[in-house]
């Protein structure tokens, strides 16, 4: 684990710096500000969005009651149901259960590597936990008192990094890209190669093990982020910031596990009243 973060970190920085080159190189051509700096994916929202609808979430039989899902206001498109007359306050604690995997059905299991899975599962784990932790103690065991969390990835599609690399490098090609998807009836700046990872949660009470709650979400990479959506000026700037993005297999995966991990958290604090 160590050697391929280190790896990671390595390759990461290296494309870092590929990035602003190419980005500085373009400018002449789409008048980009401020090559002195890069700027990153920043928050999973941006880069990612979701797809989701009770009939394209995939029945993998970890929900209990999938046709309750709902979309839910103030979760960037997340559907979740909840039990009736249930007392938030009363979880103080959490329990961040082992995270379960499924790659999506037809996915060539070949271009996936087993320890790509055991750090993508490490990332989530972690990114939930330090959401929750500032406001919320998180534990090892169930009880009273304790809020368990189940979570499984459903349909992991990785980033197609060749085709990634055509449609970044070519000169304006990021305009004809920037409308893509709409045709299939996804949002704009989503491709078939920008990887897709879904996400189904499951929320028991620590004491009877009762489901009171369930959530379900699907998200693909997004390359131009939602500043496609104000014009091909702000989706140049973004297409900058996701660079990186668009080279590394798993990126779109931990952008939308970033975002989970912080809407679960202040979604779990309203529903307490914090």
């Amino acid at each position: 684990m160590h050697f391929l973060q280190s790896r990671y970190t390595t390759l990461r920085h290296s494309k870092r710096a590929l990035s602003l080159a190419v980005a500085c190189a373009l400018t002449s051509v789409v008048f980009l500000p401020g090559c002195s700096t890069t700027s990153g994916s920043g928050g999973g929202a941006d880069v990612v969005v979701s797809t989701a609808t009770a009939a394209n979430t995939p029945r993998v039989g970890f929900l209990t009651d999938y046709d309750r899902l709902k979309p839910v206001a103030g979760l960037d498109g997340i559907l979740c149901w909840r039990a009736e007359n249930v007392d938030w306050k009363q979880y103080g604690k959490v329990q961040v259960e082992r995270i379960m995997v499924s790659l999506k059905p037809g996915q060539d299991q070949s271009t996936v590597d087993p320890a790509d899975l055991k750090i993508l599962t490490d990332y989530f784990h972690n990114a939930l936990v330090t959401a929750i932790k500032p406001t919320t103690q998180v534990v090892d065991k169930a009880g009273p008192g304790v809020m368990q969390l189940r979570f499984a990835l459903t349909n992991l599609v990785p980033t197609g990094t060749m085709e990634s690399l055509t449609g970044t490098l070519v000169p304006y090609g990021f305009v004809a890209e920037a409308g893509s998807g709409v045709a299939d009836g996804l949002p704009a700046g989503t491709t078939p190669y920008m990887g897709e990872t879904g996400m189904q949660a499951q929320f028991r009470d620590g004491a009877t093990g009762k489901v009171v709650g369930e959530c379900a979400d699907n998200e693909i990479g997004r390359k131009y982020a939602a500043s496609v959506d104000k014009g091909v000026a702000n989706a140049t700037s973004t297409w900058v910031g996701g660079y990186m993005d668009s080279f590394t297999s798993w990126n779109y995966a931990k952008n939308a596990f970033d975002k989970w991990a912080t809407l679960f958290a202040e979604r779990f604090n309203k529903l307490r009243g914090m």
